[in-house]
Order: structure tokens, then C-alpha cells, then sequence
């Protein structure tokens, strides 16, 4: 315990720049499309077309919703790669979001996450899954609204339960009722997730079903706001 003690002393401020993910389908880190460029491009799968974003795709939403399983895919089918907040905060920190929750409590994590996410919308496009809370912190939605396309994946009380109980690192519910918390939260959070640019259902279906509706509706959002968009021409 000293010995991560240590460790979370000295990287608490998560100055080491988290590693860049270049992903396994061949997207370049750090590529960006050019400024100003909103135009919907369009490629292949199977017979569905698939939409080319020029901003990073965000996702957020309660822990439970299938952000890290269902963004994975989705990063795939978008060509891009994916990258997961929580685990980059752990690299950067150093040791497991469960240690500094219990050594120095929420708040020092959510400051770091802040931080950390800052710089990885910063890194060029990807698939960004994010911390349940992130989400909640006024300036990170400013930056994902600056710099990504948000998608909430909305989930159910009873999805979000059985979910949950596959794994026991989440601090948040180390507690005698973890069904109260994610009440709780929701009641909290989801007004606040309703703010994101898309909002996707995520329910107890294969992964491939979910991301196809998420394709679908990010090419309609895409095409809407290229429509919008005032056209350069007079």
C-alpha cells in the first residue's frame, strides 16, 4: 500500500501525457479533418452506408450503459480508434481509479479526469468512452460539445443493475444497496446526459444491433447539421 501510495502521490496531478492509441483498423492518431470541413462522407457496410465524422464520437452515460463494449464496435465500423477515459486516467495515475477513490477520496479523481480528457479530445478523432460522471463536469461538456459528437447511451434501471453486478471495482457502489445508487444517479445524471447531441437506448441486445442504430442515427445527425450548416457560396 505504501508503494501505491507513493505512486498516486507523485502522478495525482496526471502530468504524464496519456499514450496516444493508434487502434487495429488502420485510423491514425492525431488525424483531424480539415477545419471547417462538416461535409457528411459516407462509406460502406454491407448495404448500410456509414458515416465519416470529422469530430471525435463521445460517449456517455451511466456506468452499466456498454460504453467501453458498444464503443469498441463502434470505433470498428467507423474506422477509428477507441479509447477508454477510465483506463487512461489509470495509466496516467498510475495505479486503479478504486485506489484513488479510497486514498483521496472523488473529487481529487474527478479533477484529474478532467484533465486527462481535455487532452485526449485534443489527440485528434476517436471512439472516446467516458466515466459516468465525466459528463456532469460543465467545462468537459463545453469541450466535448466544442470538439466531439456526443452520444448518450440511455439505459434502464434493471439493465443498468444486472450490468453492474458482473464486476466490483466501482467505487461508487462499495455500498449495502447498489440498486438505491444507480437510482440515485439516474435521477441525478440523465437530465444532465439529455444535453448530449444523440441519444441512443441501450438495451439487453446483441452489441451489433445497438451500434447500428447508433450509425443510423449519427448519419441523420450528421445530415442535419450539414444541411444547416450556411452555405459558403453567396
Amino acid at each position: 500500500m505504501a508503494n501505491v501510495r507513493q505512486s498516486i502521490g507523485s502522478t495525482l496531478g496526471f502530468q504524464r501525457r496519456a499514450r496516444r492509441r493508434g487502434g487495429r483498423h488502420g485510423a491514425r492518431p492525431g488525424a483531424r479533418a480539415a477545419a471547417g470541413d462538416e461535409t457528411l462522407v459516407t462509406a460502406t457496410r454491407g448495404e448500410a452506408a456509414v458515416p465519416v465524422c470529422p469530430k471525435s464520437i463521445v460517449l456517455v452515460g451511466l456506468m452499466g450503459a456498454g460504453k467501453s463494449c458498444i464503443g469498441r464496435k463502434l470505433a470498428r465500423e467507423l474506422n477509428l480508434p477507441f479509447v477508454d477515459a477510465d483506463e487512461e486516467v489509470e495509466k496516467a495515475a498510475g495505479c486503479s481509479i478504486e485506489d484513488i477513490f479510497e486514498l483521496y477520496g472523488e473529487k481529487a479523481f474527478r479533477d484529474g479526469e478532467e484533465r486527462v480528457i481535455a487532452r485526449l479530445l485534443d489527440s485528434g478523432l476517436q471512439v472516446l468512452a467516458t466515466g459516468g460522471g465525466a459528463f456532469m463536469n460543465s467545462r468537459t461538456r463545453e469541450r466535448i460539445k466544442a470538439t466531439g459528437i456526443s452520444i448518450w447511451l440511455r439505459a434502464e434501471l434493471d439493465v443498468l443493475v444486472r450490468r453492474t453486478r458482473r464486476r466490483a471495482d466501482r467505487p461508487l457502489l462499495k455500498n449495502d444497496d447498489p440498486r438505491a445508487t444507480l437510482e440515485r444517479l439516474m435521477k441525478e445524471r440523465y437530465p444532465v446526459y439529455a444535453e448530449a447531441d444523440i441519444i441512443v437506448d441501450s438495451k439487453d441486445e446483441e452489441v451489433d444491433i445497438t451500434v447500428t442504430r447508433i450509425l443510423k442515427d449519427l448519419k441523420s445527425w450528421l445530415g442535419r447539421v450539414t444541411a444547416a450548416a450556411p452555405s459558403e457560396n453567396p
